[in-house]
């Protein structure tokens, strides 16, 4: 299939672009470019490409293609926090309104990138894809709006996919430490402590970037009645964890360190648990490869052979909400997030 893949020059699309390409799969990447000067590690690998805002894509630019993965957003709850309304103009008009044109431009198949941030605040349930919403915040809200508009574009032509991944982790060529295994593991490399900065009873459910990737490649590829104007909670049904079990697996992981709260360390209202068993019915190509032990001494391994400090960790670089901040601040960037150059 030729597949657009937006957002390839993030966190998850920097992973995902090698991965779809393996399976046989003509990719595009279309991205503004926000994050090019946070690489980790090894660079990320160049495609065919298109430098766009989502907000500003024409029909042109999308005829043509068999199926579109939407990765572009602005992810994260910090992120979504500096302007509301931005947040939703571009995660759900703008989603929404590039899912109107790929419509109809003829593609088929539209896979959103969607959140287990939905579920919001929770509690102890056990949620699977037909529980209701309660976000928290506005990156939340962006997401829950944006799939229900999603399914109405739904038709016999064009499919519509909302697939909800859970809290990712892992390492990729745009490395994240905003999100929670990273920053724990992050921290515990950093200064040999495990810095919790809930009070680690809030449930997460988490998902390796891999898996992610490969639960997007099982639905671009699956039979159109399996995934048509379906959602897809995205993770493994065990993979539901404390946040201190999680810090518990980074202590076990990284030698010589101790656990920490954060001296404001409170209760987080983001607490939720999923089930994930649907994806695994649906999908059985879907073969998650990862769990958080394992990602856990992943990241250990990744963040010593490339180092990893607290400036690294708070900064610009690896955490979203930083970037954005330096960019608007260096005037690169106006205040709707847009290049002035």
């Amino acid at each position: 299939m030729r597949v657009l893949i937006t957002g390839h020059l993030g966190f998850i699309g920097a992973v995902m672009v090698p991965l779809v390409q393996q399976a046989g799969h003509d990719v595009t990447g279309l991205d503004c470019g926000l994050y090019d000067e946070c690489d980790f590690g090894a660079p990320v690998v160049p495609i065919r490409e298109i430098r766009a805002d989502i907000r500003d894509v024409d029909a042109d630019l999308i005829r043509g293609f068999d199926a579109v993965i939407h990765l572009a957003a602005l992810s994260n709850d910090p992120l979504g926090d500096v302007d509301a309304q931005l947040t939703y103009d571009i995660n759900h008009l703008a989603t929404v309104r590039l899912a109107s044109l790929a419509r109809d431009a003829g593609v088929s198949r539209f896979l959103f990138s969607s959140s287990c941030s939905n579920y919001g605040a929770a509690g102890d349930t056990v949620l699977d894809e037909d529980s209701a919403f309660n976000p928290v915040t506005p990156y939340g809200v962006s997401k829950v709006r944006a799939e229900e508009d999603l399914l109405k574009l739904a038709s016999d032509r064009f499919s519509p996919v909302l697939l909800r991944s859970a809290t990712a982790y892992g390492v990729s060529p745009r490395l994240r430490s905003d999100i929670v295994l990273n920053n724990l593991t992050a921290y515990a490399v950093a200064i040999g402590k495990v810095l919790i900065k809930s009070d680690g009873t809030p449930w997460r459910p988490i998902v390796h970037v891999e898996d992610i990737c490969r639960a997007f490649i099982a639905a671009l590829e699956a039979p159109r009645d399996a995934v048509h104007a379906q959602a897809f909670n995205v993770g493994r049904p065990e993979e539901n964890f404390r946040v201190r079990q999680l810090a518990e697996f980074v202590r076990d992981a990284v030698p010589g360190c101790e656990l920490q709260f954060a001296g404001d360390a409170s209760p987080d209202t983001r607490n939720y648990r999923v089930d994930c068993s649907k994806i695994a019915q649906i999908l059985p190509a879907f073969k998650p490869r990862w769990n958080a032990r394992k990602g856990a001494a992943e990241l250990y391994e990744a963040y010593k052979k490339h180092g990893i400090s607290v400036e690294d960790i708070e900064g610009h670089r690896y955490r979203r909400i930083g970037e954005i901040k330096r960019l608007l601040s260096s005037g690169k960037l106006d205040g709707a997030l847009r290049w002035k150059a």
